[in-house]
């Protein structure tokens, strides 16, 4: 219901802009209202919100609906299916016994945590944050049965289940910031970037940021979790017996695995020679031209998916790494969002309404530094990816900071960057990442305690952000 009263409220509110735009602008309003609602699914709402600006005259179909043919969207395609086929043959859970398992952890509390966060947070650098959390949550909740189970509840010490579970869902979306590929908001913002004011981000050099921010995150998380449950001196009897089983019952490699494997090193391998050649021979150099030119990130994550569907497990029975119907269960709602959100961010571009809106900011907040607009950016994806989708967060909010970017005379790369990173924190409610909501449905974690860590963990980002992104992100763009 609420919906079409923002679409009648913006529709016939004097805005001075022009007819286009206008329309634009109760069609957004009703998009929105949707996505942070979700009353529908939010992919059907990108896909309403498209059409009804055709149908409404704002554009034509052919330019709508282009950017739903973004070659970001095809680096989503090959991304999921190579996480698909990590999943499909269980080598995200030998990864993950296997790290868990080195002879450093042992049985301290601390060190069980810190193994258990870093797990999830390398992972989800690569593959879904929600997938991560739901792969490593049975493991942390049958570590927890199984200690419970030997020692008694009362035995372990207070507040460690809900150290651990929290350190699962927050290291994941930690982690996602590290690549380009680690979570939707970040190609969601390389598109608008990319699109907009025609700045390549190659993944090297995100990964120069992304990866030291991940790091310093980490690395309070772990601090303010580890304080509160898992005191020194504190032993867990019988970590390392439970896990070495674990990690035995999943038997030797098999052909699956080792082809999945192969497939995701070459797929890492190119996404990353660029910038190490960048790096190296510089910028200029005509072989970081041709590489950036005839491998871009799509098109690399597609020939590592085509690996998956040439390299077989049983050639005699016409088997390969992926199956079909395993290949098409991949998110297809963050592709078609994706596209929906970029189209829409274009289109207010093209019809004026971002600069309008951003004009308007600038009057309002008087923000016109680049330091104080990525402080403003981060600070405003943060907040509204706590009451939305982080996917929703980065639609809304990269569009317009860099309208207001322009607005304010200020060069819109570093504050889209930072609103970009911003929009993956959210880490004080259930219903801001479905990491959270995965974790606080086992019952183990206290609202008031995800609430706490959740807001210290925010406020830690934003901050972090703020100096990464002002620091070392002209060093890294060379702006």
């Amino acid at each position: 219901m609420l919906a079409p009263l923002a679409f009648a409220g913006l529709w016939f509110a004097p805005l001075g802009v022009t007819a286009e735009a206008h329309r634009l602008a109760a069609i957004m309003g009703a998009v929105v209202v949707l996505w942070i609602t979700e009353s529908i699914p939010m992919a059907m709402t990108a896909f309403l919100g498209v059409a009804c600006a055709v149908a409404l005259g704002v554009a034509p179909a052919a330019v709508a609906f282009a950017p739903f043919a973004d070659p970001l969207i095809f680096l989503f395609i090959g991304t999921f299916m190579l996480a698909q086929a990590i999943f499909f043959h269980g080598l995200d859970r030998r990864f993950a016994f296997a790290i868990l398992s080195l002879p450093g952890v042992g049985e301290r509390p601390g060190r069980v945590l810190v193994a258990y966060a870093s797990v999830a947070c390398l992972i989800s650098m690569w593959i879904s944050n929600t997938a991560t959390v739901a792969m490593m949550f049975p493991i942390g909740i049958s570590l927890l049965g199984a200690l419970e189970s030997r020692r008694g509840a009362a035995a372990l010490p207070a507040g460690f289940g809900t150290a651990l579970l929290l350190a699962n869902s927050f290291g994941a979306s930690i982690g996602g910031i590290g690549t380009p590929v680690g979570t939707p908001p970040n190609l969601i913002g390389l598109g608008f970037i990319r699109r907009e004011l025609g700045v390549d981000l190659p993944f090297f050099s995100w990964m120069a940021l992304g990866v030291p921010l991940c790091a310093l995150l980490m690395g309070w998380m772990l601090f303010d979790l580890g304080r509160a449950g898992a005191p020194e001196g504190a032993r867990l009897a019988g970590v390392t017996e439970l896990l070495r089983s674990e990690r035995e019952s999943l038997g030797p490699w098999s052909r699956g695995e080792k082809n999945a494997l192969f497939a995701f090193s070459v797929t890492i391998f190119f996404w990353v020679l660029p910038g190490l050649v960048a790096l190296f021979a510089g910028q200029d150099a005509p072989l970081y031209h041709s590489l950036s030119t005839r491998l871009p990130e799509g098109v690399v994550s597609l020939c590592g998916a085509g690996l998956l569907f040439v390299l077989p497990t049983n050639f005699r029975r016409y088997e390969f790494t992926l199956p079909w119907q395993e290949a098409v269960k991949i998110d297809w709602w963050i592709v078609f969002l994706y596209g929906g959100g970029i189209a829409l961010g274009t289109l207010a571009f093209k019809t004026g309404l971002a600069d309008a809106l951003g004009a308007a900011l600038t009057g309002l907040l008087g923000v016109r530094s680049e330091l104080g607009l990525v402080a403003l950016s981060t600070a405003l994806a943060t907040v509204l990816s706590e009451t939305t989708s982080n996917t929703a967060a980065a639609n809304m909010v990269v569009p317009v900071v860099i309208a207001f970017a322009r607005s304010a005379q200020v060069d819109p790369v570093l504050p889209a960057l930072a609103a970009t990173m911003g929009a993956s924190l959210g880490f004080m409610l259930p219903v801001s990442t479905p990491c959270n909501a995965i974790v606080y449905g086992s019952g183990r974690i206290p609202l008031t305690r995800m609430m706490r860590h959740g807001i210290v963990l925010d406020a830690a980002g934003i901050a972090i952000i703020v100096a990464i992104v002002s620091l070392l992100g002209p060093v890294v763009l060379g702006r």
